[in-house]
């Protein structure tokens, strides 16, 4: 599927990856390689793909506007893993150590720094009148990840994850990721404001779908997660997959199971009893559930539009169905 994306959008994903490795190069020539390296194992760069395809969608074409907010989303997005392999410890993204793993926190911070810079220059160097409104979501972006982090740790301290938290973590995580990608190439097309909610409202949908799948391979497993079946219970996190297993339980069964996530640092083998739980009580057939009714609600919103771009449509089929 992504590589029928790339072959559909052409020129103007050459375009966009023109554009990312012209502004990741630097004369400094270690940070040159690590940049290289890391834009090659940048795995499938879902959310440039998303802004382009939102751009010709809504537009008929792909203007220079929406190439740049493609390429500075692709350096965004990466530049947050690169801290976020810091905070989480992290060893292996996509099947490969980490950088963090490789030449420690350090490296790893100031790259994802200097990754985080040059996507605010890729914005900068727009033409359009939307531009400002542009740098305003990637700023509300920065912002939402950081303090869904935060309200990740809190949450992870506590063991008292409700949904209403969970919900709200995966929004700042990584929906606003898919809602800035999205909006970003309506607003280059200059779509009317009607357009621009529509896309908003389906790029939303798609992200908390998108996580959802990423917690129940959590559970499960995939074909190239790159990292630890069961890795979120060791970091704490109540997802989706318990939260549904949850609503089976006695009182009892629910306060035994949290304090097992808040003491599972010091007892690794609760990892295996909480995902048997979860597989006890249906957690991964009701999480498959709500995750597609994210993707229906997400593909409403598009034929709300009169946009039924196939490749659109196969994102969120995608997203709902993928291993990796």
């Amino acid at each position: 599927m992504v590589s029928d994306i790339r072959d559909f959008l052409g020129e103007d994903w050459f375009r966009t990856e023109a554009l990312m490795k012209r502004y990741l190069s630097s004369d400094v020539s270690l940070l040159d390689k690590l940049n290289r390296s890391l834009l090659e194992g940048s795995g499938k760069k879902l959310r440039p793909m998303l802004c382009l395809l939102v751009a010709k969608a809504v537009g008929g074409q792909v203007c220079e506007d929406a190439c740049h907010y493609a390429a500075a989303m692709e350096l965004l997005h990466n530049a947050t893993l690169l801290h976020d392999d810091v905070v989480d410890g992290s060893e292996m993204r996509r099947g490969r150590p980490t950088l963090q793993a490789l030449m420690g926190g350090t490296a790893s911070v100031l790259t994802g720094d200097y990754w985080l810079v040059k996507a605010l220059e890729c914005i900068l160097d727009a033409k359009g009148e939307e531009r400002d409104e542009v740098l305003r979501m990637f700023s509300w972006t920065l912002s939402s990840l950081a303090s869904g982090e935060i309200l990740q740790l809190q949450m992870a301290l506590s063991g008292e994850t409700k949904e209403e938290e969970y919900l709200r973590i995966i929004r700042c995580k990584t929906a606003c990721l898919f809602e800035t990608a999205a909006v970003s190439g309506a607003l280059a097309e200059e779509a009317a404001p009607e357009v621009v909610e529509g896309v908003r409202a389906f790029a939303l949908n798609l992200g908390l779908a998108f996580q959802i799948r990423d917690d129940i391979l959590d559970y499960t497993g995939g074909t190239e997660l790159g990292k630890p079946v069961g890795q979120d219970l060791i970091e704490q996190k109540i997802t989706l997959p318990l939260l549904e297993a949850l609503t089976d339980a006695t009182p009892e069964e629910e306060a035994t199971i949290r304090r097992k996530v808040r003491e599972i640092g010091d007892h690794p083998e609760y990892r295996e009893e909480i995902v048997a739980f979860v597989a006890a009580h249906d957690g991964i057939a009701r999480a498959t559930g709500r995750l597609d009714g994210f993707i229906a609600t997400a593909k409403d919103a598009l034929h709300a539009l009169g946009l039924t771009d196939p490749f659109l449509l196969q994102l969120a089929d995608f997203t709902a169905l993928r291993n990796v």
